[in-house]
């Protein structure tokens, strides 16, 4: 892997990262359950896109 691909892996790692963060805490504040359920499915999503990404490394 080059050093460019390396930076983006681990540019696209850290957006995940918090886009992760961002979800769960999102949906323990959420009062609608429906909107609840939909961040942490999105929470879910995007904890398999950082592993897809880890799995590069």
């Amino acid at each position: 892997m080059t050093s460019k691909e390396l930076l983006y892996v681990e540019d696209a790692l850290g957006h995940e990262t918090f886009m992760k963060s961002c979800s769960q805490k999102t949906s323990t504040q959420l009062q609608n359950s429906t909107l609840s359920d939909y961040m942490k499915q999105l929470e879910t999503k995007h904890t398999e896109l950082c592993n897809k990404f880890l799995n590069l490394l």
